[in-house]
């Protein structure tokens, strides 16, 4: 039983933010700081402040996409990757098939490029938000799209504009018998955070210092390539992948979808809502549907184990794609509303 942990939850409870952040809780957190050498002192604790940010808008094909803004990179993210491919005929294609794939894969390649160079907090570097929300825009990354051959990521940049950016994440859906949908990602960065936990309240520290771009074009530990957008800053907040997402149609609620896998994130929640909306699976089977990632660097597709038939990857790697397998990719959580109203979840 983790009675230290029921005691911070409980002060939380009683006493809102303060619980956590001031009192008991901070004096722990504190405590542990000094114990591991670490910097964090109950006066930064106590002026931490979480920021409230309007929602990214969006739509694909008729349903309205809500989803977060940075300083996660992920709604951003999901709404090029949507504009991207909108234009092409993706359910007479299918599945999972070699034009399909390709498309998908070259809209991933050229959002991450966008993600490496203009995506940060908001606070201290000039989103270009509207830019990179333009469907017109988006449409025109794929323009160099060449069918014959892969695009390599050397030859790929991040869009310019005048002047005026299962990993230990955990992601739930929720939706009450009234209607009202809750799409929720928390995370403490890679397993186990930083190792620690805080003595006397009964949680972990998280890692998430290495969601900063450390080094401008140095990788993290997801393999992601950031720059002065994403760079160390006192009071900043570290890019994230989080995308917990809510879909409309016709104002109503079709969709609740989020789920955790660090840098795959974004792709796992894009292809998800192109399994439902383009290729007519339902919930289970969107949430089956073995997956695959491209972020731009390292220039190569991860794909799950059976996610491509042999022909199909054959046929993509004489193209001069190249194939990585992982065990797996995101753990999607999802609520589908069907037009009769029923409530679809995937089991596990």
């Amino acid at each position: 039983v983790q009675t230290e942990l029921a005691n911070t939850m409980r002060l939380i409870r009683d006493k809102g933010r303060a619980g956590f952040y001031e009192g008991e809780v901070a004096n722990y957190i504190a405590e542990e700081m000094k114990r591991g050498g670490g910097l964090i002192s109950k006066e930064d604790l106590k002026n931490y402040h979480a920021a409230w940010r309007k929602p990214i808008l969006g739509n694909y094909k008729g349903y309205k996409v809500i989803t977060m803004p940075p300083t996660s990179s992920g709604g951003i993210a999901l709404v090029q990757m949507l504009q991207s491919v909108s234009n092409y005929p993706l359910s007479k294609w299918g599945f999972n098939a070699d034009s399909t794939v390709q498309v998908m894969v070259e809209a991933e390649r050229r959002v991450y490029a966008d993600r490496a160079k203009h995506l940060g907090d908001p606070d201290f570097w000039k989103v270009p938000q509207k830019q990179l929300l333009e469907p017109a825009y988006n449409k025109s990354r794929m323009a160099n799209l060449n069918w014959d051959k892969a695009t390599l990521s050397s030859e790929i940049q991040a869009g310019e504009f005048a002047k005026k950016e299962s990993e230990e994440t955990t992601h739930f859906s929720v939706v009450d018998k009234e209607g009202n949908a809750v799409s929720l990602t928390t995370t403490i960065n890679t397993s186990y955070g930083n190792y620690v936990v805080v003595k006397g309240a009964g949680f972990l520290l998280n890692n998430e210092m290495d969601d900063f771009s450390v080094k401008p074009g140095v990788a993290n530990y997801f393999g992601l390539i950031g720059y002065e957008a994403n760079a160390i800053a006192p009071n900043k907040r570290m890019l994230s992948s989080m995308t917990p997402t809510i879909l409309e149609k016709d104002g109503k609620l079709a969709m609740v979808v989020g789920t955790p896998g660090g840098s795959t994130i974004m792709t796992s929640v894009f292809q998800t809502i192109l399994n439902v909306v383009d290729f007519g699976m339902d919930m289970q089977q969107a949430v089956n549907a073995r997956k695959f990632h491209h972020q731009w660097l390292p220039d190569r597709v991860d794909i799950e184990p059976n996610a491509l038939t042999p022909e199909v990857q054959q046929k993509l790697e004489a193209k001069g794609y190249t194939f990585f397998k992982r065990n797996g990719i995101g753990r999607v959580d999802a609520i589908l509303v069907t037009k009769q109203g029923i409530y679809q979840w995937p089991f596990f």
